[in-house]
């Protein structure tokens, strides 16, 4: 897809604004988007990303609803680059890839959030989907088996135990 400002470059960014049932999206590469402030178009005095980030980081991880910056005895801070968490919020990245493993804490709760799931999966084709959709159901069922195993449930763990064979006969060529 093609950016609807410049109709150059290929969008990267992709907004959908639904106001009274009617869907608008819009398409701009990343250049477009920095010209524009990436503001998202067709909102009163334009809402910046960095702001809806900022909004979400801003939380506190353990769910209270209060603010991370509020009169915190030690700020955390980034050992390779020394970037701050508050420093992230504001400008929407990271200083370093350090700081990924060292603000994982606060970053897998809000992935959680946005995404719902810390994992990412992707998407699968349609046509030649079926094993790999198959090979993560399977996964997923090998995970909730181990489960049931722990928790002593052994009949649920059997029934699963057999749709889990069921499923890899299916994979055999």
């Amino acid at each position: 897809m093609v950016c609807q400002e410049c109709g150059i470059r290929p969008a990267t960014l992709h907004f959908t604004k639904i106001v009274n049932g009617e869907k608008t999206e819009f398409h701009f590469c990343e250049t477009c988007a920095r010209e524009k402030g990436e503001m998202i178009p067709g909102t009163a005095n334009g809402f910046s990303i960095h702001s809806l980030l900022s909004g979400l980081l801003d939380l506190d991880p353990s769910g209270k609803g209060q603010l991370s910056g509020a009169k915190a005895p030690q700020v955390p801070r980034c050992e390779e680059c020394g970037m701050t968490y508050t420093q992230f919020s504001k400008l929407g990245r990271f200083g370093c890839s350090s700081c990924y493993s060292y603000f994982s804490d606060r970053l897998d709760p809000l992935f959680k959030r946005v995404h719902g799931s810390t994992t990412h999966v992707g998407k699968v084709p349609k046509r030649s989907g079926g094993r790999i959709q198959t090979k993560r159901k399977i996964a997923e069922l090998k995970k909730e088996l181990h489960e049931h195993i722990v928790q002593e449930e052994f009949e649920t763990a059997a029934q699963i135990r057999d749709q889990i064979r069921e499923l890899e006969k299916g994979l055999t060529p």
